[in-house]
């Protein structure tokens, strides 16, 4: 079983947004599943009382969940990135997930989610279920 800390969910039938995942394979303690993945759906649903598109970093660890700019800055600062890469992603999230869309085709744009939430109770409790789908999908990391 992955140690997973945290789980990215993000687009994954995006081109790009895969490779940024795929990117992520370098943090041992982060796994990732696609938006469209049931057990996604499932804790979105438990988290928000819907299900937004956006990208989400839930970390179990800090028992919060970051959303949108908050996601693309606080995965930024985990790769190591110099502090000014994160805030270029944060000021321009809106722009590169227009961009990115436009490029993949992708027929939706993002919805505002862009805060840290916490971590609720009845979505930490899908952690677990989170984790298990990123450990049988290790591909969306290779």
């Amino acid at each position: 079983m992955n140690d997973y800390d945290a789980i990215l969910i993000y687009d994954g039938e995006c081109p790009y947004c895969s490779v940024a995942a795929r990117a992520l394979g370098k943090l041992d303690d982060v796994g990732a599943i696609s938006w469209y993945d049931e057990a996604a759906q499932e804790f979105l649903r438990a988290q928000f009382d819907e299900t937004p598109f956006a990208m989400f970093l839930v970390d179990r660890r800090r028992n919060r969940v970051y959303a949108g700019r908050s996601a693309a800055e606080e995965l930024a600062d985990r790769a190591g990135t110099p502090g000014i890469v994160g805030s270029l992603v944060r000021e321009n999230y809106d722009r590169i997930a227009q961009v990115v869309g436009l490029a993949s085709g992708r027929g939706r744009d993002p919805d505002d989610y862009h805060e840290i939430y916490p971590l609720a109770d009845d979505a930490a409790g899908l952690f677990d279920g989170l984790v298990d789908a990123a450990a049988e999908r290790p591909e969306a990391l290779a």
